[in-house]
């Protein structure tokens, strides 16, 4: 084969992988639209998302190589993976119910700014300047975004709490993740965490939902559409991309998440955004393009 031929190939799986990223991120932007039209409660949701979506996952992993380099598999990591993911549902699910998509999904968003402060906490990776500006940037952006519900207090501000819960615990689960990555596969990273995350939110959701089972057909097909168009498809999609692509650019274009949920709000439940506070979530997404070039 020719270098022509290879620099063309390489090119052409770019362009493949950059696909699958947009489509991933399109994707995972679904996953607060089908938490708000499932007719169980948000424990409820976050439980049968990942226990529906284990299944095909051990399938993959099935017909995958089971680990890189013929390694045993990093149980630690992996479960520490699969504890944080359940936290970061258990809580994201309950912020998409009281308070609004674009919110809940901007503030989930956060996670790369905690993933950077753990880093430097727990491996004492540098903090650059340029990250400690997008701190300051995005914290501002947070009072814009956020404001508005201080007044309102109650459930809309509990709901802005637990979505920067959530980014904590998605910061965790992509440390960990990180950590596995090296020793398994991504099939193998996906069946593990979620089946963990599935027995940790087991208890959680039939103590907390009023409603545990879907009452209807179309309450099944909800849930189904959760677990296979976010999860499965969304998640494998922008693992895909950022195996192929650097990973700042991948992480950048993740930015077209929140926008899109905020879209697909306004379009499928007419749910409208403040100037305020889009004003806010504007400032947001730039302090988090920062922090991903400062980290």
């Amino acid at each position: 084969m020719s270098r022509a031929d290879g620099t063309a190939g390489e090119a052409s799986q770019k362009t493949f992988a950059f696909a699958a990223l947009l489509l991933g991120a399109a994707a995972i932007a679904f996953a607060p639209i089908f938490v708000r039209l499932s007719d169980t409660g948000p424990g409820a949701s976050a439980f049968w998302r990942v226990a529906l979506a284990a299944a095909p996952l051990w399938l993959w992993v099935r017909l995958s190589p089971r680990t890189q380099g013929g390694a045993r598999w990093p149980w630690k990591p992996l479960l520490i993976a699969g504890l944080c993911f359940a936290g970061d549902l258990g809580a994201w699910h309950i912020a998409i119910l009281y308070t609004s998509v674009a919110n809940s999904t901007l503030e989930a968003n956060f996670a790369p700014i905690f993933v950077t402060l753990g880093a430097w906490l727990l491996f004492r990776a540098r903090v650059s300047r340029l990250f400690l500006i997008a701190l300051a940037v995005t914290l501002g952006g947070a009072v814009l975004l956020i404001g508005p519900n201080f007044a309102l207090g109650g459930r809309a501000l509990v709901g802005d709490a637990l979505g920067v819960l959530t980014a904590v615990f998605y910061a965790g689960y992509m440390l960990a993740i990180k950590s596995a990555s090296v020793r398994t596969t991504t099939a193998g990273i996906m069946a593990v965490s979620t089946s963990v995350a599935a027995i940790a939110l087991f208890p959680y959701a039939l103590a907390t939902a009023d409603v545990f089972l879907p009452q209807s057909a179309n309450g099944w097909l909800v849930l189904i559409g959760l677990a296979l168009i976010p999860h499965i498809a969304g998640q494998s999609l922008i693992a895909y991309g950022f195996a192929h692509l650097p990973a700042s650019f991948s992480s950048v274009s993740l930015l077209l998440q929140p926008v899109l949920a905020a879209l697909y709000a306004w379009a499928l439940l007419g749910e409208a955004v403040a100037p305020t506070q889009m004003l806010g979530g504007l400032v947001v997404l730039a302090g988090i393009y920062l922090a991903r070039r400062g980290s």
